[in-house]
């Protein structure tokens, strides 16, 4: 009996890894695949200390990312308020035993490496939302009372987080979460009075300097670079200089002078783009783009495709905060959003971050496979 039924087991686990979008894969593994080459660069030609950091941290992720995929989104279902409130209780944590780096703190230490609960949030908040939105009536999602949990799941994450400080981490979750809200189908009426409340929102924290100094400098840099060239104003123009010195086929590999000659600060991290764009040049940066262009159509497929609420809207809303990732980043880098300090996806330099995208893309993946499957209860 055994012989028979092992191949069977076999046969089955096949059947399942089939069932992955391997595409989706693949297009993951060309962005982590530039990320390496270009902190290759930024070393000066060395795998330490960024790229094969990098590369093997992608490799145990991307293993978690097959095996997210291969469990069932009922099991997803059942775990998203848990990982949420593990996730809350982690940022609430932060502030009484997190780790200070660079004037902020945003760690948590666990056995020989930093833990940053805010990227486990950005996952938590996306399945918390789905999983309440999936048990109301179309007829629930705009009234007002449906309203207040969510604004409180949203509310929280997004305070913990700003008073660490960290900006735009706040704003991605901010983001994200009333996208979600919005895809759930929200009154498009009740839509616009909270974007204009966030607009007053936004403004009465820079009237009455409820941001930190560094982060209204940050804003007034970002309005003017050149009122501080050799200050707040620095990281921006250099970047600027690297894109634009790239021109249209860019300089060539290690030949980049804002990289080689350390004029760009934070290069391995949220500067990456102005490297690639130096090195590689107009077409090479389109390129890069083109591949998250594809990766976020295919997670809006997989979306689509989803036959529960839940599974639509986790997948969208991991896809709405990776797609958040490279806009604010690349707008960041080329001057047309303020710097805040969010990484470029798979390519910029960071454990937690590829951790966490590559476990919310898990989590995609089991939507995909599930997409044939009876809908859940």
């Amino acid at each position: 009996m055994a012989t028979i039924q092992l191949p069977g087991r076999r046969r089955g686990l096949r059947d399942r890894l089939g069932q992955l979008h391997w595409m989706l894969i693949i297009m993951l593994s060309l962005l982590a695949t530039a990320g390496v080459l270009t902190l290759y660069s930024v070393a000066g030609g060395n795998w330490q200390p960024w790229a094969l950091q990098h590369a093997m941290r992608f490799t145990v992720s991307l293993g978690l990312l097959i095996v997210f995929g291969l469990i069932s989104m009922r099991y997803w279902m059942a775990l998203a308020y848990p990982i949420y409130f593990v996730a809350l209780i982690a940022l609430a944590l932060v502030p009484i035993i997190g780790e200070v780096n660079m004037g902020a703190q945003r760690w948590i230490d666990v056995g020989h490496f930093q833990f940053q609960p805010s990227e486990l949030m950005k996952v938590g908040l996306v399945l918390g939302l789905a999983r309440y939105y999936h048990g109301l009536r179309p007829e629930q999602v705009s009234h007002i009372l449906y309203l207040i949990p969510p604004a409180i799941m949203i509310g929280a994450p997004v305070g913990l987080v700003f008073i660490q400080p960290d900006l735009g981490t706040a704003m991605l979750l901010a983001a994200t979460g009333l996208a979600i809200v919005f895809l759930a189908g929200l009154s498009w009426r009740l839509g616009l009075i909270g974007v204009l409340g966030a607009v007053a929102a936004g403004y009465s924290a820079y009237r009455f300097e409820i941001l930190k100094p560094y982060q209204i400098e940050r804003i007034l840099t970002f309005m003017n670079p050149d009122r501080d060239p050799l200050g707040q104003g620095y990281h921006l123009l250099q970047s600027k200089i690297g894109l634009g010195s790239g021109g249209l086929a860019g300089k060539g590999y290690m030949l980049g002078t804002q990289s080689q000659l350390k004029f760009l600060p934070e290069m391995q991290t949220d500067f990456i783009f102005t490297i690639f764009g130096e090195e590689f040049g107009f077409v090479g940066a389109f390129v890069l783009l083109s591949i998250y262009y594809a990766i976020i159509l295919m997670g809006i497929g997989i979306a689509l495709r989803a036959k529960t609420h839940f599974a639509r809207l986790t997948a969208m809303g991991i896809v709405v905060a990776f797609a958040l990732y490279v806009l604010i980043n690349t707008g960041m880098v080329m001057g047309l959003a303020p710097v805040v300090g969010v990484p470029l996806p798979l390519v910029s330099y960071g454990g937690t971050v590829m951790l966490t995208i590559m476990a919310g893309f898990g989590i995609v993946m089991s939507a995909h496979a599930s997409r044939d499957h009876e809908g859940l209860s």
